[in-house]
């Protein structure tokens, strides 16, 4: 699959860049948190170095006789520690043992004995930052218990050290953010920049021409959160795909409607002229019967003027009035053909007192699509049932649609509800449940799948039904008041 790359105006801008820079800035941060104890540490083991030196000498000067040794000898201990003068304390008395008669003049004194690593850190910097100063470094003697040494030095020795340890701390820092930065940008490169770069070429290849299959992203077999982004697209691609295929179903299925509708209508018209005489047959069954012809050719007519309904996925509020619900199963009974002798057995188990307050026609539509539903599923079964119960509570009307079918598969029951989707049967379309649960939810109700098993499949219907039963018995009353 080729797309072209959206174009980026700098190199600065693009994420590869960014995470490079990004961890090279991180890299030297950590080297410089390195860096700040380090520093410290070795001036703190220069000094020490330098204490040792001075106990050495003063060790050795002690064991001359009177302590009496040449000037050239006592410089050459001074210059071994690196130092101006070394005074060595014992039990409250300071003894001046290398150096002038006159002490140097002191810029700092710096005790080792107490000093934390702040403080530490902050005298290294000190150092780097004052250069020519004259110091005093306080510690204890390392091989004399109780022997405090004093010693006294020229910091520039130190500070060319320090700033010699720096350089090379500076150049391993580089070193190591060069090459972990080239590491971590690899690694990351192929983990998460590319993986980035096909899902965003995938999204723009689909939105350009979200049809074609070849389009769709190739997801990967890896189970962190880029393979779960890319399965997911894949996935979302293919559903947009599907819905934009039903999209395009449906307004060709509209365009047909419309189509046809006007010549249906002239058909139905001419139905209605020819069902009309029947009612005069001489024959008392097709006197019978032909009420029921009229009322489903009216119906037929009626739905032919709301053509693409559903499409505009809006139907006429329902009128509301009560009927007895015992009489529009009777209804459904008839147009689906099935008389007392014929399969499927129908079990009407409505009481005839029942009375609900809902649309008429509208509940025979919803009732009539369940019911050749579940007509179509015990066809052929020589058991075949159909069940029609209904109850009334608290207002509240419930109706329930069952069969003794196989149920439905697994592949309907997950698409329950959305046209040409939830079929249960090869070639249907899934309307008439759609079309079912439309209507029940304009009386405030709703349709769902009670159960569906191997003994049978069941629907139920539930609505408040005292919406307007309220002010049609007070019209009905004030009706009868003014007859009396």
């Amino acid at each position: 699959m080729r797309v072209s790359w959206p174009k980026i105006s700098t190199v600065a801008k693009s994420l590869s860049a960014r995470l490079l820079v990004l961890t090279l800035f991180f890299v030297m941060v950590a080297e410089v948190l390195v860096y700040l104890p380090s520093i410290a540490q070795f001036r703190r083991g220069y000094l020490e170095q330098r204490i040792a030196s001075a106990e050495l000498a003063s060790l050795v000067l002690g064991a001359t006789p009177n302590q009496n040794v040449s000037r050239e000898f006592e410089q050459s201990l001074l210059d071994r520690a690196e130092a101006k003068a070394v005074v060595v304390k014992r039990a409250e008395m300071r003894t001046l043992l290398l150096g002038n008669g006159t002490p140097p003049s002191v810029d700092a004194t710096f005790d080792l004995r107490n000093a934390s690593l702040p403080r530490l850190v902050w005298d290294a910097f000190g150092v780097m930052a004052n250069p020519g100063r004259t110091v005093r470094i306080v510690a204890e003697a390392d091989k004399q218990p109780g022997v405090v040494i004093d010693v006294v030095l020229d910091e520039a020795l130190l500070r060319s050290a320090m700033f010699s340890f720096s350089a090379r701390i500076l150049s391993l820092s580089l070193v190591i953010s060069f090459l972990t930065a080239s590491l971590v940008f690899l690694s990351l490169n192929k983990l998460m920049v590319r993986p980035m770069r096909r899902i965003t070429e995938s999204m723009i290849a689909f939105r350009e021409k979200p049809e074609d299959p070849s389009r769709t992203m190739i997801p990967t077999s890896r189970r962190d959160e880029i393979g779960i982004a890319q399965r997911e697209l894949a996935d979302m691609q293919s559903e947009l795909r599907l819905a934009l295929k039903q999209k395009e179903r449906l307004a060709e299925l509209g365009l047909a409607v419309s189509k046809i509708n006007h010549d249906l209508r002239n058909i139905l018209a001419t139905a209605v002229l020819v069902s009309d005489r029947l009612s005069e047959s001489a024959d008392p069954e097709v006197r019978r019967l032909a009420p029921t012809l009229v009322a489903s050719i009216d119906r037929a007519v009626e739905l032919c003027s709301q053509t693409l309904q559903f499409g505009r996925a809006r139907e006429a509020p329902p009128r509301r009035r009560l009927f007895a619900l015992r009489e529009v199963v009777e209804e459904v009974r008839t147009s689906l053909g099935i008389s007392g002798e014929d399969r499927p057995i129908w079990e009407n188990e409505v009481v005839a007192k029942l009375q609900i307050s809902a649309d008429r026609e509208q509940m025979l539509r919803a009732l009539m699509n369940l019911c050749r539903n579940a007509f179509e599923a015990v066809t052929g079964q020589s058991d075949g049932r159909i069940t029609i119960t209904a109850g009334l509570k608290a207002n509240c009307a419930t109706v329930y649609v069952a069969d003794n079918g196989p149920g439905l598969p697994d592949i309907a029951r997950k698409n329950l509800f959305q046209p040409f989707k939830g079929s249960a049967r090869a070639g249907g379309t899934g309307l008439g449940l759609a079309i079912s649960r439309d209507l029940i939810r304009a009386h405030g109700g709703d349709l769902t799948l009670h159960k569906s098993d191997e003994y049978g499949t069941t629907f139920r219907i539930e609505f408040p039904s005292n919406v307007h039963e309220i002010d049609q018995v007070r019209a009905r009353k004030a009706s009868s008041e003014r007859s009396a």
